[in-house]
């Protein structure tokens, strides 16, 4: 269990951390949002020893987060952090040889990750000739080679297609499944509340939400999907008390109904307006949730 309690940073007359405190439980998937300039990379590097403190702690398992505790660390930072006139499989082996790793395991681990990450055919080509999305495949083997029990990655899904996606995925919920400890940044909120257990949102250098996704997304003003054969700009709904349009995807409309709106009177008012081909009620999206969080917060940006 990874605990931040209180940090704060200030660089010269900017605050970068306010007061930021979050726990990441063992065994979860745990996302740290914000908008750009709201303190993430700056928590991340924190707990790596990267940028010092000006107040607050971070402890792992009940102490204070020491060097051989970092050592133990997989950081993955957003800019790209490797050699790039460096071959990919020497790479891997150098840095594996560097958390101890002998030769042999060095090899081994290096095969392994190219092949789970499916670049096993870009071993002996330099980093720099490779596609964004296979530079981030190699920072991510870079990354796992020495079998981490802390994951701190900024961005891991950057430059990776939908394939790639699910693999970092699926490799980052086996981590978790093992009880270890995963934080992950990321702006791809709609993809964060597929990958995430728990988060904390960002702004301003404070928290300004936290909690489980499904309890996050399961909180605030009731949602619907409403979508009327023919009735592409929902039209229909202008009349409509209480009602507003949050999105609409070519004709299916994501409706945000005010406290007391009754739904009953919303299909009404649809099936007055032609055939409902679809009427669903919905939960928050985590882009909504975020959106809310920070523009709720004073003096932050309202966007991502």
């Amino acid at each position: 269990m990874l605990d931040l309690v209180g940090l704060r940073r200030s660089f010269g007359e900017t605050v970068a951390l306010d007061g930021l405190s979050f726990t990441v439980p063992d065994g979860v998937v745990f996302g740290l949002l914000g908008p750009n300039g709201s303190g993430k990379t700056t928590a991340m590097r924190a707990i790596l020893g990267l940028v010092s403190l000006d107040g607050g702690s971070i402890s792992w398992d009940g102490r204070p987060i020491g060097f051989e505790d970092r050592r133990r660390i997989g950081y993955l930072p957003e800019e790209r952090g490797l050699y790039p006139a460096m071959r990919v499989a020497d790479q891997l082996r150098y840095l594996a040889r560097l958390h101890g790793m002998t030769k042999a395991e060095a090899t081994g681990a290096a095969k392994s990750w190219l092949v789970r990450l499916g670049i096993e055919d870009r071993g002996n080509s330099r980093v720099d000739h490779l596609s964004l999305g296979n530079q981030q495949r190699v920072q991510l083997a870079a990354t796992l080679i020495f079998d981490p029990e802390i994951l701190v990655l900024d961005e891991p899904f950057s430059g990776l297609d939908p394939g790639g996606v699910d693999e970092v995925t699926e490799i980052l919920l086996e981590y978790a499944s093992a009880g270890k400890t995963v934080l992950l940044s990321s702006h791809q909120l709609d993809l964060v509340e597929d990958v995430c257990q728990s988060a904390v949102i960002v702004s301003a250098g404070k928290a300004v939400a936290l909690g489980e996704v499904d309890a996050l997304t399961g909180a605030g003003r009731r949602r619907l999907a409403v979508r009327v054969r023919g009735d592409f700009d929902g039209k229909w709904t202008k009349d409509l008390a209480g009602v507003r349009i949050s999105e609409n995807a070519g004709g299916t409309l994501r409706l945000v109904l005010e406290a007391g709106t009754d739904p009953g009177a919303v299909l009404n008012a649809a099936l007055a307006a032609g055939p409902v081909e679809h009427f669903a009620l919905e939960r928050r999206r985590m882009s909504e949730v975020f959106r809310e969080a920070v523009a709720a917060s004073p003096g932050a940006p309202a966007e991502p």
